[in-house]
């Protein structure tokens, strides 16, 4: 007697032709849906990587980058890196050089050259531009005795081998001078001495301000996230536009009412000289103070933001629990509500920190000349010097400083763990 199956088990049996065709249905939808969506996404991923990616990516490449002197000089570039630095290079180097003077003044490329390696060395801008003008107009059978005559420096195997470290790309030139190093004659790395140093003393001084702007963040958000957690559904809703209202005020704007108000015949000083707390205006403004207070009034927000949607899903019970049992409700507060608020601590501090790393208007116009955070000393090289291998280098370690900090933060708090509500 033949029994036959049902049509679901047939339809179910393991290795049938029906199951392995609904089996690649589903995976052709599920291609055409992840199609979909890339497309969708497209729009926003090739903005992204037009104004973000990319500008970050050039920037940063500009650190490595060495092209003064390969694209106005060629001729001499190719000598010079054929050359093994001993001594004083031959007639046929000469010959190369004053050809490559003529021919970037010609191009108007000269200035560029002279700025990348009186950057190499000081007063080597001067030595270019002196040999240029002077350089006889028609050829001279020996090249290299008119050059030394002109200035006795082209006679120094010194001068030559800088030129053929401004010469090679990419170049550790920019790097190094980032964090006050630089090659030496014998070849070695060496620093500069600590009264000299700009570059580190500008990352300390960053990272000092940062983390104190954190702190004070901190010390005023938490309160004020706790309360706004607490209160009442419409009393909280409206305390919170005083939060939020900020964001719709220009950083501008704000750090020049900070300008106003800390003046030494401003508002404060006014108010504390009146009330006769003080009798002559405090310093506030263009110093380490007015920094502090102006940059912790922009990022306050982020951190009592970050801070209250914790709260919020913190359940009033544990406290209460922990009351019940006998405990005192200042160590119900710092040994049950605290830990269950660390994660929005932890993302408050970490989106604070972050955002100070990189703050520039705020230093600019609050502090003093002893306040120039890295972004200041990026500006001034990316629009005074025009040194822009220099500002890719600094905006280089300000990335990796920042990728260290994320990565350090991860392990210790577990930022991808972080929640938001």
């Amino acid at each position: 007697m033949t029994t036959s199956l049902p049509v679901s088990a047939q339809t179910a049996a393991p290795g049938s032709p029906s199951r392995a065709g609904g089996h690649a249905s589903f995976q052709k939808a599920r291609r055409r849906a992840s199609t979909q969506a890339l497309l969708l996404a497209l729009p926003l991923i090739l903005f992204l990587l037009s104004t973000f990616i990319a500008p970050i990516a050039l920037l940063l490449a500009r650190s490595v980058q060495n092209r003064e002197m390969p694209d106005s000089m060629p001729a001499l570039t190719r000598a010079l890196d054929a050359w093994d630095g001993r001594g004083t290079p031959d007639e046929h180097m000469f010959a190369l050089l004053a050809s490559g003077l003529k021919e970037a003044q010609e191009t108007g490329q000269l200035g560029t050259v002279a700025r990348r390696l009186n950057f190499a060395q000081p007063e080597f801008r001067s030595l270019l531009m002196r040999s240029a003008r002077h350089l006889p107009a028609r050829p001279q059978p020996a090249w290299k005795p008119a050059l030394v005559e002109l200035d006795e420096r082209w006679n120094s195997p010194e001068t030559w081998r800088v030129m053929k470290r401004a010469a090679a790309s990419p170049t550790p030139d920019y790097l190094l001078a980032a964090v006050d190093a630089q090659i030496t004659p014998q070849g070695s790395v060496g620093f500069v001495p600590d009264n000299a140093s700009v570059y580190r003393q500008a990352f300390l001084r960053t990272m000092s301000i940062s983390a104190t702007v954190t702190f004070l963040c901190l010390l005023l958000g938490y309160p004020v996230a706790w309360m706004l957690a607490n209160l009442p559904a419409k009393s909280s809703n409206r305390l919170m536009l005083l939060v939020i209202v900020p964001f719709w005020t220009s950083l501008l704007v704000r750090t020049t009412a900070w300008y106003v108000l800390l003046q030494p015949g401003g508002v404060i000083n006014s108010l504390l000289t009146g009330l006769g707390l003080t009798t002559h205006p405090v310093p506030l403004i263009f110093n380490r103070a007015g920094v502090l207070i102006g940059m912790t009034h922009v990022l306050l927000p982020y951190m009592i933001l970050a801070i209250y949607s914790v709260m919020k899903s913190v359940s009033p019970v544990y406290v209460r629990a922990a009351q019940s049992l006998g405990a005192h409700p200042f160590t119900a507060f710092v040994r049950v509500y605290v830990p269950q608020t660390l994660p929005g601590v932890g993302a408050g501090c970490f989106l604070v920190f972050v955002l100070a790393l990189g703050y520039y208007i705020t230093p600019a116009l609050l502090g003093g000349a002893g306040d120039e955070m890295i972004s200041q000393l990026i500006a001034m090289q990316t629009n005074t010097q025009l040194n822009w291998g220099l500002a890719g280098a600094l905006s280089a370690y300000l990335v990796i400083f920042t990728a260290i900090f994320y990565f350090i933060f991860n392990r210790i708090v577990g930022i991808d763990r972080l929640r938001f509500g």
